[in-house]
């Protein structure tokens, strides 16, 4: 059964509260009702003898019980009267216990209070208090009772009449506790309601699809946590989302124009349009290649994604790949018209990672300056050893890359516009997976503006 948090509060304050109370009666008890004296000769039945004798003749007198004070507030008093003269009335030199007046009480046939004060049943069970009942009787007719509250300790005889007196009062103390754990389990279940009331709203829109959803709640403790927490999350599930459709959006766009020229020209051939000349073929090898290369990397960032990319860790030198890795570019960074120079010093490089995917690295980043840079300008690359961390460093010319494209730089399919766009044959994403190699070895890449007026890209890898 599904208990909802104010009565569950409630349940909890109030089992506190009387738990307490309990503590709390039970030391009183243990210090006033501690069981100590041993039991003595007492006079407090013969008082209630002749107490009831006094009362079946007053009441043959009268007629009736018309001689007690009718105002409740006098019969308390009057009882302790009637006693005081029974105790008078008596011959024998023993004394009653203290705080007799107060322990008996007068009823009528039916069970009703008259006079005196009653013992309630949780006084009488928690002070272990024993009950003395006389009969009032005229004619063999029942006219009343006389009940009284006899300790079971006779030193504890003005402990037991202290809390007959004040019985009414702890029973209010009682019951205000009681509502006052309500009170307070009904303030904080909705102070605990409302923000899990937002939390789970904006919950269940989110299973609606609305990623935009924030809870709104603004506190300093767990909840304000979890609510922060949820919030951030929202945000990036939503900032997720919308790469998600932005990668779809981009990866049909990208394919898209291959596909197209590829049946373009199929068809032309098909109806006779076009013959099957080495050029044309070449021209759909080309397509083809420019598919494949888009699936391949494609499937490389995926394979990141998926953390199931198989690097094969081990010690290699980094100078060294980007030697090799720039003479391979500097034949086509000649027919670019551009400057391509390689600075890498004497001593090995070395680094804990996979030679091929360094190799892939190195290669898009020269790549990407080779294809975005003017013609008549030029790449200069170099490296250096700084404490633990290598540090390569790719400057090209013009044209440059603003400050806020700076910062998306690396994205997937990303590419600045007007002048670094696909025209220039990139698909927006080599700095991506170049980004990707990176972060699967430790380390970090950097944009930032290059001196010579184009871009510079620094990547710091570790050494092992």
């Amino acid at each position: 059964m599904r208990l909802p948090i104010g009565l569950r509060l409630f349940a909890t304050i109030a089992s506190a509260i009387l738990i307490l109370a309990a503590i709390g009666l039970q030391l009183i008890r243990w210090s006033v009702f501690d069981g100590s004296g041993a039991p003595r000769p007492t006079a407090d039945v013969a008082v209630l003898d002749q107490l009831a004798n006094d009362l079946e003749q007053r009441y043959r007198e009268h007629g009736g019980w018309t001689f007690v004070p009718p105002a409740t507030a006098l019969q308390a008093s009057w009882m302790r009267e009637q006693v005081r003269r029974a105790m008078d009335a008596r011959h024998d030199a023993e004394d009653p216990l203290p705080g007799l007046g107060t322990r008996i009480a007068l009823l009528d046939r039916h069970e009703d209070r008259i006079a005196g004060l009653l013992a309630r049943r949780v006084v009488v069970a928690f002070a272990s208090i024993d009950t003395i009942r006389r009969t009032l009787m005229i004619d063999g007719e029942v006219i009343g009772h006389l009940v009284l509250a006899e300790p079971g300790n006779p030193d504890d005889a003005l402990a037991v009449a202290f809390l007959i007196e004040r019985q009414d009062r702890l029973l209010c103390v009682l019951l205000a506790g009681i509502l006052l754990s309500a009170v307070l389990a009904a303030l904080l279940a909705d102070h605990f309601r409302r923000p899990i009331r937002r939390l789970l709203e904006s919950v269940r829109q989110f299973e609606r699809g609305r990623f935009e959803a924030r809870s709104g709640v603004h506190r300093t403790d767990e909840l304000g946590e979890l609510a922060n927490a949820f919030d951030r999350m929202a945000a990036r599930l939503a900032e997720v989302e919308a790469m998600r459709k932005r990668w779809v959006a981009d990866t049909s766009h990208e394919l898209r124009t291959p596909v197209a020229v590829l049946r373009a020209q199929l068809e032309s051939m098909q109806d006779g349009i076009r013959s099957a000349t080495p050029a044309n073929i070449d021209l759909l090898l080309r397509q083809v290649g420019a598919l494949g290369h888009l699936v391949d990397a494609l499937h490389a960032l995926s394979l990141g994604d998926e953390c199931q990319s198989a690097l094969v860790a081990e010690p290699c030198d980094l100078w060294s790949i980007l030697r090799e890795t720039s003479d391979a570019f500097s034949e086509r960074a000649r027919a670019a018209g551009l400057l391509l120079e390689t600075r890498t010093p004497r001593e090995p490089g070395m680094v804990l990672g996979d030679a091929e995917q360094l190799r892939r690295l190195l290669a898009n980043l020269i790549e990407n300056s080779i294809r975005h840079t003017a013609a008549g300008g030029r790449i200069d690359v170099c490296a250096h050893t700084d404490a633990d961390e290598l540090h390569v460093v790719v400057d090209d010319s013009a044209p440059g890359v603003a400050e806020a494209d700076r910062a998306r730089l690396g994205e997937r399919f990303f590419r600045v516009d007007p002048s670094r766009h696909r025209n220039s044959g990139g698909s927006g994403l080599g700095l991506a997976l170049a980004r990707q190699i990176v972060t699967l070895h430790g380390g970090r890449i950097e944009f930032a503006e290059s001196p010579q007026g184009g871009l510079r890209v620094s990547v710091v890898l570790h050494r092992p």
